[in-house]
């Protein structure tokens, strides 16, 4: 049956310096994401859901998916260095493939929306290249970007990665408290973007995405394209 699609991607920083407290937070509330979209069929029918991890590399973790029909997410695990170049190669290429995949199945979908999430400053150099082919114009699929940053990123890193908001970690805010609010407003944003699109079948599908009131964060302003 066809249907209107929005695809959502979590991106998320797996270099070492994520090891410990940042990623055990991050995997403890993966299970309760999963639970809260998975269990109302309304958003898991609308909404279709993806993790990708990176350092050194970047991998598709969880291909986009229908989260009611996964038993359970997959773990971030800790490892190398910090490669945005990586993550923004891979992230074009899969929404690339996932958009074809979602138009032969005969769905419509919409612009995906991304909530990428990183502690610190990209090592590789010219990252920037990759970032500006996926959020060029000339690419039908670019998506909405929200930046969330604690650790040691720069804010002008997360204002040029973001093309919606960006966010940082207010300072005494420890890494298991901005990545549970980061959950959480990732949630959220899924869960009643879905909600409000099922209600207007007619309509475009609507984004409801975080405000600037984030506990524990700091809203940056993204720079304009």
């Amino acid at each position: 049956m066809s249907e209107q699609v929005l695809p959502f991607y979590l991106v998320c920083d797996e270099s070492a310096s994520m090891h410990g407290e940042p990623l055990d937070a991050i995997n403890s509330e993966l299970p309760k994401i999963h639970q809260e979209i998975a269990s109302n069929p309304i958003v898991a029918d609308k909404a279709r859901f993806s993790i990708i991890g990176f350092s050194d590399t970047a991998e598709v973790l969880l291909p986009l998916t229908d989260l009611g029909d996964v038993d359970h997410l997959p773990m971030l695990s800790s490892r190398g260095l910090t490669s945005y170049s990586a993550a923004f190669s891979l992230l074009r290429e899969t929404i690339t493939a996932d958009i074809a995949e979602l138009k032969q199945a005969g769905h419509t979908p919409f612009r995906p929306t991304v909530f990428f999430l990183t502690d610190g400053q990209p090592n590789d150099w010219g990252w920037e290249d990759d970032y500006d082919k996926l959020v060029s114009p000339g690419f039908s699929a670019r998506p909405h970007i929200l930046a969330f940053g604690f650790g040691d990123v720069e804010q002008q890193t997360l204002t040029r990665i973001a093309t919606f908001r960006a966010f940082v970690a207010q300072a005494g805010v420890s890494p298991a408290q901005a990545l549970t609010e980061f959950a959480r407003q990732l949630t959220k944003s899924i869960v009643r973007s879905a909600t409000l699109s099922a209600s207007n079948p007619a309509n475009a599908p609507q984004l409801v995405l975080p405000n600037d009131n984030v506990p524990g964060f700091t809203v940056l302003a993204a720079d304009p394209v």
